[in-house]
């Protein structure tokens, strides 16, 4: 079985792609008796560049399933090409509208990171903990800062919390000023900042230089290292969901994903003298979600054939309670992400490391 890989290994999105690119070296060779192939390109960040690659692994390489790409505009571009090959798709990436709303196009794509609204309810449960009854918002002028204000509004209304400000921003900035000063004039509670990695820190770091005393909350794309080493102090506090695997020490054994999310995070570190990123967890756990569906589908049609294809996107869209690194995962007609609460956290920073936030 031949599996392509597509991942931002270099250009903008490379802290991104370089450990979903090492995980892949983690990924079983075999699975029951079909031996597996990894068949890996870099996009260099350029969605042009992956729907070419992507072209080129359906023609010339003959796939039976994707993993990739990295970005959410590179998915975004690719979905056509794949549910034209009639060939399933596991997108690592942050933006729920490469699942939702669901169509003809989308049923060949799985997204083996969880949904929005996952991660939304538990930080709209914690701010409506904490008293917070209005907010400012400031997304990223992309897919995942859109898709993430489209989530958030109404669940953050239906629990009483006012959004009192929108902000964009381009993950390109160096400065955020203008924006900062409209959110802090609003006086919100608290502020949620919807960004990836180190682009998010900009906006809270330039917060807390004007001022800003509040919450900041985050939604999991900042639980990297990288929002840390650019954030430094002034990131210290910050509320961030994310997934237990930054922290499975500190997680009761009775958790049923600690036991993968530890597996994932110790061979990482083994091979690699590193934790690996969140981003890494998306591959991880498409591997997973593929150890689960192919002894499925090689009952229906050889690899190579479109029968397998289609079996192994049907074995994939029946997974039930399958742990993983993120989560528990159950997928349906409807749902192609699937995970649920189970695995994701609320986080916080204190002396330069993650720390669970307990009540």
């Amino acid at each position: 079985m031949k599996i392509g890989v597509i991942a931002s290994a270099t250009g903008g999105a490379a802290f991104v792609g370089i450990p979903q690119k090492n995980s892949v070296a983690l990924l079983p060779k075999t699975i029951g008796d079909t031996a597996v192939e990894y068949i890996v390109f870099d996009d260099a960040s350029d969605s042009t560049q992956s729907v070419t690659l992507a072209k080129k692994l359906l023609t010339e390489n003959k796939i039976d399933a994707l993993i990739g790409p990295s970005g959410s505009p590179n998915a975004m571009g690719v979905l056509q090409v794949m549910a034209e090959a009639q060939t399933p798709m596991l997108a690592p990436v942050g933006t729920s509208a490469v699942v939702l709303p669901m169509d003809d196009k989308k049923r060949w794509v799985y997204k083996t990171h969880p949904n929005d609204d996952v991660i939304s309810d538990i930080l709209v449960t914690a701010m409506a903990k904490r008293g917070v009854k209005t907010i400012g918002f400031m997304g990223r002028n992309d897919p995942y800062g859109e898709n993430w204000y489209k989530t958030f509004a109404p669940m953050a209304q239906k629990a009483g919390i006012q959004i009192t400000a929108y902000e964009r921003y381009n993950r390109q900035d160096t400065s955020v000023t203008g924006q900062v000063l409209k959110l802090i004039a609003a006086k919100p509670d608290a502020i949620l900042v919807a960004g990836v990695a180190a682009d998010a820190a900009l906006p809270h770091i330039q917060l807390v230089d004007a001022g800003f005393k509040n919450a900041i909350y985050h939604t999991h794309g900042s639980a990297s290292g990288a929002f840390i080493q650019i954030g430094g102090k002034q990131v210290e506090g910050a509320l961030v969901a994310g997934p237990l695997l930054l922290i499975p020490e500190q997680i009761s054994d009775s958790v049923p994903t600690k036991k993968v999310a530890l597996e994932y995070v110790t061979s990482y570190e083994r091979m690699y003298n590193a934790r690996p990123p969140i981003f890494g967890a998306g591959i991880w756990d498409a591997g997973l979600l593929l150890q689960h569906a192919i002894p499925e589908a090689i009952k229906k049609g050889k690899p190579g054939t479109q029968e397998f294809r289609t079996a192994l996107r049907d074995a994939i869209e029946g997974t039930k309670d399958l742990a993983m690194s993120q989560g528990v995962g159950t997928m349906t007609a409807q749902n192609h992400s699937g995970f649920d609460h189970r695995g994701q956290i609320m986080l916080t920073i204190k002396d330069g490391k993650w720390l669970l936030v307990k009540d």
